[in-house]
């Protein structure tokens, strides 16, 4: 069994949903096997960004998103699905956590500059 932490964006898009929703959208989470994360096979996927692997797992209508270190999951963000804020996050552009906090106006500018830089 792993232990499961959560980053502040998680925490925070967790408290806006009732209780019985939060557990079960993390309930998932907290299932996963050795042998899952070794031979991910949907819902679960797994991708690697820079040096680390992400894995993504399906949890109803969101999208969590995390890494493993030993014994640790830690979530790094939760996402609703089919929003761009995830298309993004799964094809690996460059997004930050704190972005993904930041209000819609600020996420659009942040596409403008990306666009501008190329």
């Amino acid at each position: 069994m792993f232990q499961v932490t959560f980053s502040d964006q998680c925490l925070a898009e967790l408290k806006k949903l009732e209780t019985l929703e939060q557990l079960e959208v993390i309930g998932p989470l907290s299932q996963l096997s050795e042998s899952q994360l070794n031979n991910p096979r949907e819902p679960l996927g797994s991708f690697s960004r820079g040096k680390k692997t992400v894995y993504r797992l399906r949890s109803g209508e969101y999208r969590l998103y995390f890494e493993r270190d030993g014994i640790t999951l830690h979530t790094v963000c939760i996402l609703h699905k089919n929003t761009l804020t995830d298309f993004i996050f799964r094809t690996k552009l460059p997004i930050s956590e704190e972005q993904l906090v930041e209000q819609h106006s600020s996420f659009w500018k942040y596409l403008e500059t990306l666009t501008r830089s190329h």
